[in-house]
């Protein structure tokens, strides 16, 4: 397993990060216990998490997937093992979050939103903290066409940085990281830590796979650039890149069979896209979830790639994927499937 620096921090992190959100919903308490006994055992060292998790988000599983890391760490004591990484929930009307309120990114709800997390996690700190999404009205989760809106009363980001700010000098997190942002976010949050001496952000997590690599339109320069990388979520588009939904096929018990609100990756573009990817990865003899995998893995703006799975040997194949190189002629045959549809799935 390869290490990255987080940001400028002086913390390092797998280049393969266990995402989470399948705990609690597709996962039980076990074999989530099972699933990060593994990671660990094979190198992984990052865990992500956020405070709405299990996905698909309801008020009666919220928490869950917190919850069940944090009876981990208690039962293992082994939290100096693991960087421990979590989200505030951005702008939403998820008011069970909040207690019958909107979910806002002010000082006050992030403040009384790590409390709770922390109390799930059973730890007195998180290393990154992550806001989920913007507060504003912008270009997130696959919405294209940018429509300003000048009279949207975002929380402004010196507040919402602010108080996170104040956490950090009080030790309850140690690093600040983005989620779902833009260029233009994420360089007002770098501002913003300049001018106000407030913590610098250090990651920026958002989809990144070989159906969405929109990441690379501006973010991947702002990446490299200010030591800000890539936790690439969704590396996998939800499965499809396995090929396991190909020719119409619903797996019992997948996600996008149980749950047909999932139709990011799943237009006629990034069905073909797939189709042709998967097709490429069985004349090289490698697994289509692997080469798709260790084309995110080799990128030079990544810090770590969040996999995800429900069952422990999709677990295995992907953290596997951290130890396989692409050939020259793969990753050019991968550019041209790209070049003749690209971005099918933003």
């Amino acid at each position: 397993m390869q290490y990255r620096k987080l940001g400028r921090s002086d913390i390092d992190v797998s280049r393969i990060a266990l995402g989470t959100m399948t705990f609690g919903e597709q996962n039980t308490e076990d074999e989530a216990h099972a699933q990060i006994d593994y990671a660990l055992d094979h190198g992984v060292n990052f865990i992500d998490a956020a405070e709405m998790y299990p996905v698909p988000p309801k008020a009666d599983t919220q928490g869950r997937t917190e919850e069940y890391i944090g009876s981990w760490l208690a039962a293992t004591g082994k939290r100096d093992s693991v960087v421990l990484a979590s989200k505030v929930t951005g702008r939403s009307q998820m008011d069970w979050i909040r207690d019958g309120f909107e979910t806002r990114l002010t000082p006050s709800q992030i403040r009384s939103a790590l409390e709770a997390s922390l109390e799930r996690l059973h730890t007195d700190y998180i290393d990154l903290y992550q806001v989920h999404w913007p507060d504003r009205a912008t270009n997130t989760f696959g919405r294209l066409g940018y429509s300003h809106r000048p009279d949207d009363d975002a929380v402004p980001i010196e507040d919402t940085l602010g108080e996170l700010g104040r956490l950090v000098d009080e030790g309850k997190i140690r690093c600040v990281g983005l989620s779902n942002e833009t260029p233009w976010g994420l360089m007002r949050y770098l501002r913003a830590a300049e001018s106000e001496n407030l913590p610098r952000v250090v990651s920026i997590q958002n989809p990144y796979s070989l159906l969405n690599r929109s990441f690379e339109i501006g973010l991947a320069e702002c990446a490299e650039r200010e030591d800000a990388g890539l936790l690439a979520y969704s590396p996998l588009a939800f499965g499809m890149l396995t090929g396991k939904y190909l020719d119409g096929a619903a797996p019992e018990g997948a996600r996008l069979t149980r749950w047909e609100r999932f139709s990011r990756y799943t237009n006629a573009r990034g069905k073909q896209a797939t189709a042709d990817y998967v097709a490429l990865a069985r004349r090289h003899g490698i697994d289509p979830a692997q080469m798709a995998l260790a084309y995110v893995n080799s990128r030079s703006f990544l810090t770590s790639n969040i996999i995800g799975a429900t069952t422990m040997d999709q677990l295995a194949t992907n953290i596997a994927s951290a130890d396989i190189e692409l050939s020259d002629e793969l990753v050019e045959a991968i550019e041209a499937i790209h070049a003749a549809n690209p971005n099918p799935c933003p």
